[in-house]
């Protein structure tokens, strides 16, 4: 009776994990990327991503992106990784496009955009200017006059405007090679009377991102100010007009999505008053307002700040923290095991410079864990040999202490300690993979790198899963299957790897526990369906690695791979 209710509890509780394991994963675990790919008639094809036009609700008022650009004159944006203008009605950066970056793996796929212009579809600009009294300050209706037409590395442009009391204003933005602005702001006073100017700089978006944000992963207002990176602070804390106001001394802050990040980042340490606020029309608005300076007739007082716009990548980030920008690399929520990950992030991505592929990467990060391991998982591994070497023994002694469960308890562990026996030893291995899997993950679901990396075949993208499913005939149908039923090539071949090496392990006699073993590689299959195709890879190749050495090991003990005889625990 008590076998055949452990038997329906550890089904139940399978069917439990692989029903309710979606919810969960949705809700706290995001699996991967949107899937970037697909095979139909047996060919890969990219799955196009949602355009970036206005939604049902867009009021009357958007219009056509490249109709908005014309209205106003502007200033050409050329680097080797941005393009784009700076909208001379209001000195506003609100076109830009990361020219290295794409919307899906298509050979013919648009840039992605990250800045559009108010009044079109996703606005969302930078704008520089001043508060203050005792002049008619330029405001966001103002037209600046440019210095050149246009803006590249190591050839800054400066905007200037003038009022009638004889104020100067003038805004100097540069540009590198990558993804960093340089913005001066100038006021000379050319008047009779002292004025009094604040700086400000911000950052505004029309809407949310089409990124979702998690317990796992961080997107929307972000900062690094007094001290800390800013995490509490998300869209819903904004809805409705709302606002957070922080006082720090230097640091930056922004808007950051899974992959792209803008940031204002004021030079020095001075002290500003820095807000994340939600607009009337249901915008999000972060900006910063240094300390208010008297500008005496004759004077000049210059305030210097940074913009980054682009991808949030490790190498870059580090690099900008290096220049004076007080933990960029905070804006990759790597969590609490950051010490852990980032090791892991820069051998993978050292890995991938030599190989020229992340998905070789990833196997050669396998390689190296496994390697790094093998002590422990020979002791392991001779652990289970020698569990198999005795199973005659302890299978003699289960008959003759049949009835007396705790005299048969006694003598098995006398047994394993003649034998040097350690039952727990296949656990150790097993924990210490976890934190090397979890940081895996966060790679592969943070990294931009990684994001739309090939690998072979038929995967096309190492962060989104594996398309290439049965439930079509890996592609001869012409359909692509639902989410929830496209299980691809990958995941099957870690259910089939994860059954191989269950079957090298001494069996269970419990009949709970054989149902658990017997269930959980099908319910992993399923599980780690919808995760990155690039952390499947990982898995299946350790598998792969632990199986070769485990009959290597048996080999050298002189037992059969067909020595299976229940072992009771």
């Amino acid at each position: 009776m008590n076998d055949n209710r452990n038997m329906i509890l550890a089904l139940v509780l399978s069917a439990l994990v692989l029903l309710g394991w979606s919810f969960l994963s949705d809700r706290f675990f995001p699996t991967a990327a949107p899937q970037t790919q697909k095979v139909e008639n047996g060919t890969v094809k990219p799955v196009e991503q949602p355009s970036a036009g206005p939604v049902v609700q867009t009021p009357p008022k958007i219009r056509a992106r490249a109709q908005v650009l014309g209205e106003t004159p502007r200033v050409q944006i050329r680097t080797p990784r941005l393009s784009g203008s700076i909208n001379l009605k209001g000195a506003r950066i609100d076109d830009l496009v990361l020219q290295r970056e794409r919307q899906s793996i298509g050979a013919d796929s648009p840039p992605v955009r990250l800045l559009s212009p108010a009044g079109a579809p996703d606005a969302y600009f930078a704008s520089f200017g001043w508060s203050g009294e005792g002049a008619k300050l330029p405001g966001p209706d103002t037209v600046w006059t440019a210095s050149a037409p246009v803006l590249e590395p190591g050839k800054p442009v400066t905007l200037t405007a003038s009022n009638a009391t004889g104020q100067r204003f003038a805004i100097t933005i540069g540009v590198d090679q990558d993804y960093l602005f340089s913005v001066q702001q100038q006021v000379a006073n050319g008047g009779t009377g002292a004025i009094a100017v604040r700086p400000y700089g911000l950052l505004s978006r029309a809407d949310k991102s089409k990124d979702a944000t998690s317990w796992t992963m961080h997107v929307g207002p972000l900062g690094f100010l007094g001290g800390s990176a800013e995490y509490g602070v998300d869209w819903d804390t904004l809805n409705g007009g709302k606002s957070k106001s922080v006082s720090s001394n230097g640091g930056w802050l922004g808007f950051t999505d899974k992959y792209w990040l803008t940031a204002l980042a004021p030079a020095g340490n001075a002290p500003i008053a820095a807000s994340f606020r939600g607009t009337p029309s249901g915008g999000y608005q972060a900006d910063y307002a240094a300390a208010p300076q008297v500008v005496a007739p004759g004077a000049t007082v210059t305030t210097k700040t940074r913009l980054f716009a682009g991808a949030k990548e490790k190498a870059l980030l580090d690099r900008y923290e290096d220049a004076g920008i007080p933990k960029l690399s905070k804006s990759i929520d790597w969590g609490w095991f950051e010490w852990f990950m980032r090791p892991i992030a820069d051998l993978l991505n050292w890995l991938f410079k030599v190989t020229g592929n992340f998905g070789v990467a990833i196997i050669c990060l396998t390689f190296i864990v496994r390697l790094l391991m093998f002590p422990i998982a020979q002791k392991q591994f001779a652990s289970m040999a020698a569990m198999r070497r005795v199973q005659p023994k302890i299978k003699a002694m289960q008959e003759r202490f049949k009835n007396d469960k705790q005299k048969q308890q006694q003598e098995m562990l006398k047994l394993y300690q003649q034998e040097k026996i350690n039952p727990a030893a296949g656990c150790l291995p097993i924990l210490l993979q976890i934190p090397v899997f979890y940081a895996l993950y966060k790679v592969l679901m943070v990294s931009v790198e990684m994001r739309h990396q090939p690998f072979a075949l038929w995967i096309k993208d190492l962060s989104a899963p594996d398309p290439l499913t049965p439930v079509n005939l890996f592609g001869l149908l012409d359909f692509t299957p639902p989410h929830f039923l496209a299980l691809g090539l990958l995941p099957i071949l870690l259910g089939v790897t994860m059954w191989l090496q269950f079957k090298l392990n001494p069996q269970q006699m419990d009949p709970a526990q054989q149902a658990i073993f017997a269930w959980m590689p099908w319910i992993m299959m399923f599980v780690l369906a919808p995760f990155a195709a690039g952390l499947v890879l990982y898995w299946v190749t350790s598998n792969i690695l632990t199986i070769a050495q485990q009959w290597w090991l048996y080999r050298r003990f002189g037992l059969h791979l067909s020595d299976t005889h229940p072992v009771k625990t």
